[in-house]
């Protein structure tokens, strides 16, 4: 389970005070979508430094609140460079692999091993893909694959960052 409030406490301390507190106001208010427009933005305009984990953590909360397809371009344009104590990062964005009407399109990638996440789509009748994942797909080139539901987005994440070599063992879906 993922503790938000320090989540959101840490994003707000990226920022210079007046915009960390509209940051938190926006939380406090029920607009997070918001929130996390502004927190991208001030990133970018202060030019902030974020880790490849805070670039990571990021992206999953924006996933969470549908709107990371808004924000991907501008988090990517982020000053990287920040401290790190993670093991996440974004995936450059590649071709998915096709498994019709579902597209695989890697998304996250942990540094220490070759475990990935990666958003499962719908491919759209005119071709496109639905701007939301319908699921997340964990491999591993040990393991088979595990899937996860949408609501389940940070299960998938702990799951990425689990100690390498001591895969949990839970059902598949």
């Amino acid at each position: 389970m993922i503790d938000e409030a320090g989540q959101w406490s840490r994003y707000a301390a990226l920022l210079p005070p007046a915009e960390a507190q509209e940051f938190r106001d926006c939380r406090q208010i029920g607009e997070q979508e918001a929130g996390l427009d502004l927190l991208v933005a001030t990133l970018l305009e202060h030019q902030v430094p974020i880790s490849d984990t805070m670039r990571a953590e990021i992206a999953v909360t924006a996933e969470e609140w549908g709107v990371w397809a808004m924000l991907a371009p501008a988090l990517g344009r982020c000053v990287g460079g920040g401290p790190d104590g993670g093991s996440l990062k974004l995936v450059e964005q590649a071709a998915g692999a096709a498994a019709d009407p579902f597209v695989v399109v890697p998304w996250l990638a942990c540094t220490r091993c070759d475990r990935t996440l990666a958003r499962m789509h719908h491919r759209e009748g005119w071709g496109d893909l639905s701007l939301a994942a319908s699921r997340y797909v964990l491999s591993d080139r040990d393991e088979p694959v595990r899937l996860f539901d949408r609501e389940a987005l940070w299960d998938a994440v702990t799951e990425l960052r689990a100690p390498c070599g001591r895969f949990a063992r839970e059902p598949r879906y």
